[in-house]
């Protein structure tokens, strides 16, 4: 006797119910009550083949969702790097900048910021500021001979510090050592020096100008700490080996005085370091003009931000044809239609100078798509018509402000970057959803058969046990020739 049964279609698993298992000479198995259908083999066969073909939709979609964002931040990342060499060239402020140089450095350094002219300056120098430096008298036989006690007090510029001499420091090098170490101390330095005729004590200042001098006072009343005071009616301790002076200069022939060698208020923009005098009837000359180094530079960097984007670009748009290999973003909208706005921005045409355009200017396009940049063209264009190559860049329509508007729209919140992106992070929450479901699908498939396979199991089992007794019986039956045949 044999037996089959096949599987109840479920609906959840589209699977179409087919023979599973045959019980023809399971006489043993049915007699000792084992299992006819191994179901944890079975469901997991079942159940596998129903959930293949969906995953590896989802998985193949999964990949190509995951591509994609991927390329995407390659592009989005790849623009906003171009864009940041954009900075120094999309507004007319970024061209604002000079440069200041001197004829003669010994006579001035000079630096140009904000505000500063184009223009040549004459400039005569006739005192350098200088800091008051003050040598005392000799006031001991040595540096370590003690003096008095008391209290020095010790002003510059208006600020003062006071200085207790007590019989730890009460010789020159500890009184030195005291000033130097005082706390609220504004710039006075001292130091002892070892003369034949004695120690003498060296205050120094680190302010110059004439209106920062030093002043000693002491309140020892009167005793040996006397001989190191020093101001207005009291300078006959001291000698002066430097005067508190200020700076006297020229800028085209307009005296001016500062208090210090580093001027930045007398030339709207630009900053003086004054080094040294000019001679009599002599001038040496300022010259301010525009930054042309620093703009061919910018340039530069700009050309070369621009082939590292388009590299990138070209990467993601290509197609091997001898490999069948596409770019992750090939046929893309989105990057052909930002290939397509910088390149019409490169080669747009801005103002009727002759400096217009990019290729005026030396830049000029390689055969691979990225730039190259003559350098003696472009210095020309910058030192001929500066204003037209300022232009050309960041003018109301120039290339630089076109390159940085377009990136910032593609960028932004509501932008078609940023609008794809969104979708496709959209499409891969879609598709985790998706693999979540069939998951749970999954689940309840499996419990399913096997409450299916398992009650079916114990039914086999019970016919066969059936089976099996039945033969036993009929076997044990008497041949007779009345008898029927036993049943085989």
């Amino acid at each position: 006797m044999s037996t089959s049964s096949t599987l109840p279609a479920d609906s959840s698993s589209n699977i179409t119910a087919q023979p599973i298992v045959s019980v023809a000479g399971s006489t043993s198995a049915a007699a000792s009550g084992g299992s006819v259908i191994d179901v944890s083999a079975l469901v997991s066969d079942l159940v596998a083949a129903a959930e293949a073909p969906q995953q590896a939709l989802i998985s193949n979609q999964t990949s190509a969702v995951t591509a994609s964002i991927s390329a995407l931040g390659s592009l989005q990342s790849a623009l906003s790097t171009f864009q940041s060499a954009l900075t120094a060239l999309s507004t007319p402020t970024a061209f604002n900048s000079q440069q200041a140089s001197s004829s003669n450095q010994s006579v001035f350094t000079a630096t140009a910021g904000d505000g500063a002219v184009t223009g040549n300056y004459s400039v005569t120098v006739s005192d350098l500021a200088s800091a008051q430096q003050l040598l005392s008298k000799a006031i001991a036989s040595s540096g370590s001979a003690t003096t008095g006690t008391g209290t020095l007090n010790i002003s510059l510029a208006g600020s003062s510090f006071s200085v207790t001499i007590d019989g730890t420091d009460n010789t020159p090098a500890g009184i030195a050592a005291a000033i130097n170490s005082a706390n609220g101390n504004p710039g006075v330095s001292a130091a002892v020096i070892q003369g034949t005729d004695g120690a003498h004590l060296v205050l120094s200042s680190n302010l110059t100008g004439l209106a920062n001098t030093i002043s000693v006072t002491e309140t020892d009343s009167g005793g040996a700490l006397a001989a190191l005071t020093y101001g207005t009616g009291n300078t006959g301790n001291y000698s002066v080996q430097a005067p508190a002076a200020n700076a006297s200069f020229s800028i085209a022939g307009v005296p001016y005085t500062s208090a210090s060698n580093t001027v930045s208020d007398a030339l709207s923009g630009v900053t003086l370091t004054l080094t040294g005098t000019t001679a009599t009837d002599t001038s040496a000359t300022l010259s301010v003009a525009n930054d042309v180094s620093g703009v061919e530079s910018n340039i530069e960097s700009f050309v070369s931000a621009y082939n590292t984007l388009q590299s990138t670009m070209a990467s993601l748009g290509s197609y091997d044809a001898t490999t069948n290999t596409a770019g992750a973003m090939q046929g893309n909208p989105i990057l052909e239609n930002t290939q397509s706005q910088i390149q019409q921005a490169l080669y747009s045409t801005v103002g009727t100078s002759t400096y217009n355009t990019l290729a005026g200017i030396g830049i000029t396009t390689n055969s691979d798509g990225s730039l190259s940049v003559n350098s003696s063209t472009l210095q020309n264009a910058l030192s001929s018509n500066f204003s037209a190559v300022s232009n050309l860049f960041s003018g109301t329509n120039g290339v630089a402000a076109q390159l940085n508007s377009q990136i910032t729209n593609a960028l932004s919140s509501n932008g078609s970057i940023t609008n794809y992106s969104q979708t496709l992070v959209t499409q891969e929450n879609a598709l985790t959803t998706q693999t979540n479901t069939l998951d749970a699908q999954m689940s309840a498939l499996t419990a399913s058969l096997t409450q299916q396979y398992s009650a079916l199991n114990v039914l086999l089992s019970s016919l066969q046990t059936t089976s099996a007794a039945l033969s036993q019986s009929l076997a044990s039956l008497p041949d007779s020739p009345t008898a029927p045949h036993a049943i085989g």
